[in-house]
């Protein structure tokens, strides 16, 4: 990383534990999981995700690229709105799910951490002669934060961007600080309140450390990695691969049904027209630890496989895909040697807008 983000480490390094995550340092704890626990449901907390990548998509067709190229519809937003979005095979399996904001001049995606080069070679593997598109990596000029909890809008309403509070998920503004330029958007990547700011690097120590004495407790990524699973937050290499698509990994609303053709659009179509979803993700609540990986059975037939797991406050958690017929919510089902029962998870349950409505009525 270059000297600035190193400038956002030292002051950071007084409480945190670094580890490097697709070849970036990562702070994952600052030494108070429980406290930024508690803070991201009861008040507000600030989770460093510099380490995500940011692709900036540029050129006058920049718009209907990214329509052709992802679940969601693209062609009716404006600048200052943006989506989630999905990246698929052309049989539909799960790349990545990104999250879009639409600019003036151009979109930026924030995509996972171990998809950023990845989705730099896919996309331009599609970027024809005639096509008026530009991908430039701006990872290493900006920094990434994410608010989380209910007292966040009072944090966004001190730093000036008050006109974004109650506006859509992904709605998001420029606002000028002493510190210079940040962008504040609404959401945090869980379907929690919250917002995003996506903050040049010259800048990044100076608006994370006016946050934290502003009241934000800092979140190191162990606790992050915590919430998303207990959300239900599907993520590369786990819950999207290969073997599934977004209808299974159930990310219905990063997915426009009324949009035209795109990558992997005939076989979503086909799969929700025929109702031919033959496995969905969900959350298990289980009874002792278990390994990503476990088969999951139900009277010793296999009907799925464990993706995710932590340990929480409340006990043993994870996320699965489950086969369609078998069941669902209330569902016990055994996981390896564990027992668990299926329960429904926000991030698969909760439209984005609902969430934004959430982070209003929460203050």
């Amino acid at each position: 990383m270059n000297g600035m983000i190193s400038q956002l480490q030292a002051v950071q390094a007084a409480q945190a534990t670094f580890e490097t995550k697709a070849d970036l340092k990562v702070p994952v704890s600052f030494g108070n999981d429980a406290a930024a626990l508690a803070a991201a449901r009861d008040s507000v907390a600030i989770c460093d995700r510099s380490h995500w990548g940011r692709i900036q998509v540029s050129g006058g067709d920049r718009l209907r690229f990214l329509h052709n190229q992802s679940t969601n519809n693209f062609e009716r937003l404006n600048p200052g709105q943006g989506c989630d979005t999905v990246f698929v095979t052309s049989t539909a399996r799960t790349i990545d799910l990104a999250t879009a904001y639409v600019t003036e001049n151009a979109v930026l995606l924030i995509v996972s951490p171990n998809r950023r080069q990845y989705m730099i070679d896919w996309l331009d593997r599609y970027i024809f002669f005639a096509d008026k598109v530009e991908l430039t990596d701006v990872t290493q000029e900006t920094a990434t934060f994410s608010l989380i909890g209910p007292k966040s809008n009072a944090l966004v309403e001190q730093l000036g961007g008050g006109a974004i509070i109650g506006q859509p998920y992904a709605s998001h503004q420029l606002v000028q600080l002493k510190s210079g330029e940040v962008r504040i958007a609404v959401g945090n990547g869980l379907s929690m309140p919250g917002y995003t700011l996506i903050v040049p690097t010259e800048n990044a120590a100076a608006v994370w450390s006016n946050l934290v004495e502003s009241g934000s407790v800092p979140l190191g990524d162990r606790v992050w990695e915590q919430l998303r699973i207990q959300q239900g937050r599907p993520v590369p290499d786990q819950e999207l691969t290969e073997d599934y698509n977004p209808l299974e990994a159930r990310l219905l609303q990063t997915i426009s049904f009324e949009k035209g053709c795109y990558i992997g659009q005939e076989t979503i179509a086909r799969l929700n027209t025929y109702k031919g979803v033959k496995q969905y993700l969900w959350g298990i609540r289980l009874s002792a630890p278990a390994q990503p990986g476990s088969v999951i059975t139900l009277e010793d037939e296999k009907i799925g496989k464990l993706t995710s797991y932590t340990d929480t406050e409340q006990g043993f958690f994870g996320l699965g895909y489950i086969r369609t017929k078998a069941g669902g919510e209330g569902l016990t089902v055994q996981v390896g040697e564990t027992e668990g029962e299926l329960v429904d998870v926000p991030f698969l349950d909760v439209s984005r807008e609902d969430v934004s409505r959430k982070d209003v009525s929460s203050e």
